[in-house]
Formats: structure tokens, sequence, C-alpha cells
């Protein structure tokens, strides 16, 4: 009984809030690694494009909550994230068309679009501050648990409770159609080939007949959606404030170089390994010790680290891949 109890324990603390925040980050970084892939530069204005989606499908849920419409159970969220995903793509386009086009068309290094999407990434943020505001912003209603602790308890008789609340099992859910539909386009439609033909090979997508700036425009809309449905479900799960999307940069970045970048696969399984490691590095053990051997009573909390250092567990895995393994777990290109 005390090792089921410690397995609930493990399972509440560890595994379901981390398999919730892998599914964001994993979100995150694909958006991260089809830029890098396709428009081959790194994205730091990402996690403020997080935001800024997330931003647009919160005013819409404020706007439908005031008309009284809702999903039920389900978060009213879902209902704006079609609305999210198009102010954030419209964004997208035209900060390429006024920004990132100049440069493309001049050729210029990867290094100099980097600088420029981190003046982009300023500017998202002060747009998304000016507009919401830098408070936290609580816009998930409906059902709040599919399970609660009491429930969990009363059905198995255990002293500890098993609690899942509905933003993890939508994140969870919403990750994998999502996935599948994005491996899906990119392997089995027209447009999908054509992006994957020409993120290998440029001038030969081009001799191919390939169109690049349609290319261009469908790798944006992909990315807003994407961004928008990770920083909708992040701020769903936690609460949304902007300076967090801006602190997400480094896990997303690290997710997507440790699985390697430029492979959607490795910005999957990198997601994972993120936050996995995030949790457990900072996670007490205390109580698990507690029930697998009871004689033992420990001083401290059996944490490696405090949660206030959970990004330097992201830097620190993000240095070491750099170092051993510059091409991430799947191969991809090298930093």
């Amino acid at each position: 009984m005390d090792i089921l109890n410690a397995l609930v324990v493990f399972a509440n603390f560890v595994l379901v809030p981390a398999t919730a925040y892998g599914a964001q980050l994993a979100l995150g970084a694909l958006g991260v690694t089809l830029i890098y892939g396709i428009l081959r530069f790194s994205n730091f204005a990402h996690g403020d494009t997080m935001a800024f989606g997330a931003m647009i499908t919160i005013l819409f849920t404020w706007l439908f909550q005031s008309w009284g419409l809702s999903l039920g159970p389900l978060p009213t969220a879902l209902l704006a994230l079609p609305f999210g995903i198009l102010g954030c793509a419209l964004l997208l386009l035209a900060t390429d068309k006024v920004v990132y086009q100049f440069y493309r068309r001049q050729k210029a290094a990867p290094v100099i679009l980097v600088i420029v999407s981190m003046g982009v990434m300023f500017v998202m943020n002060g747009i998304v501050r000016f507009i919401i505001g830098v408070d936290d912003q609580q816009f998930a209603d409906g059902e709040r648990f599919i399970i609660s602790a009491r429930d969990f308890k009363t059905m198995t008789g255990l002293d500890e409770g098993l609690a899942i609340r509905t933003s993890q099992g939508i994140t969870v859910i919403t990750a994998i159609i999502v996935v599948a539909a994005l491996f899906w386009f990119l392997n089995r439609t027209r447009t999908g080939k054509s992006m994957r033909a020409f993120s290998d090979n440029e001038d030969l997508a081009l001799l191919s007949g390939i169109n690049p700036d349609r290319v261009v425009m469908i790798t944006w809309i992909i990315v807003a959606a994407l961004a928008t449905i990770a920083g909708t479900l992040y701020g769903l799960d936690k609460s949304f404030k902007p300076f967090t999307y801006f602190q997400l940069l480094l896990p997303i970045f690290a997710a997507a170089i440790v699985g390697g970048l430029g492979s959607p696969i490795g910005a999957i399984a990198g997601g994972f390994v993120i936050a996995y490691s995030e949790v457990m590095v900072t996670y007490a053990f205390k109580r698990v010790f507690g029930y697998l051997i009871p004689s033992w009573e420990p001083d401290g909390l059996i944490q490696l680290l405090s949660t206030d250092y959970k990004f330097a567990v992201s830097f620190a895995i993000l240095i070491i891949v750099l170092l051993f393994k510059p091409t991430g777990l799947f191969k991809g290109k090298s930093v």
C-alpha cells in the first residue's frame, strides 16, 4: 500500500505535470524547428509570438464569456483558439513582409536574422504588455478537474489522491492531434512535400518550380498555429503572464536543440526530455521516500534544486548537448 501511495504522489507531482509541460514545450519547439529548417534562422521572437497568440485568444475568450457562450465542461478558450491563430498569423505575415523579407532577399547571414528577430521579440513583448497588461490573467473556465484528489481517494482507498486537471488532459490530447495533423501535412500533401524539399535543398527546390514565397507564407501560418496553441495551453495550465513567455524561450530552444534543430520528431522528444528533467530535478522527494522507507526521516526535502532554478536545468542540458552532440538526439542541423 505504501508503494502505491508513493507512486500516486510521484504521478501527481512529477509524471502528470511534466507530461503536460512536455507537450507544451514540444509544440513550441516544433515552431522553432520549422523556422530553422525552412527559413534558416533561429527565431528569438517565438516566445513572444506564443504570448501574442495566447493574448488574442484570451481577449476573444473574455468576449465570448461576456456573451454567455461556453463549451460546458471545456474551457471557452478552445472556442476562441481559431481567432487567436488568425490574429497571430496576420501578425507574423505582416512582420515577414515588413522585416524579414528584406533581409532574405539580401541573402543576409543567419546571424543577422537572429539579431533582427531579437528586435522583433522586444516589439512583440511591448505590444502584448501594452494591450493586456503585465499581471497574471486568468481565463480558464469549465470543469477544473477530470478527476479530483478526493474522488481518487474515495475510489481507491489510498491515503494519497491523484488529481488530473482538465487543462492537463486537454493539453496532451490537443498536442497529439496537432502533431499527427502536422506530420500528415508534411508527409502526405503536395504543399508539405514542397516545404520539405525547400528545407533539404533550396536551390534544387527552386529549379523544380517550387514557389519560395508560398513556402514562406505557409510556414509562418503553421508556426502561428503552433505558437498560439502552445501559448494558450500553457496559459490554461498555469496562468497567462507576458514575461513568463519571454522566459519560456530558453526551455523551448533547449528542447529544439536537444532533439536536433530542423527535426520535428527531435523537437517533440526534446520537449519531453527538458520537461521531465526540469520537474524531476526541482521536485522535493521527501514524501515519496517517506512511503518507500518509513523508518527513514530525512532532515531536508530531498530536492536537488529549488524551483526558482528550474530554467538552469534547461540551460545545463543545452550546454551539455552543444558540447558533446551539437546535432542533437535525432541528428538535426548542427548549431
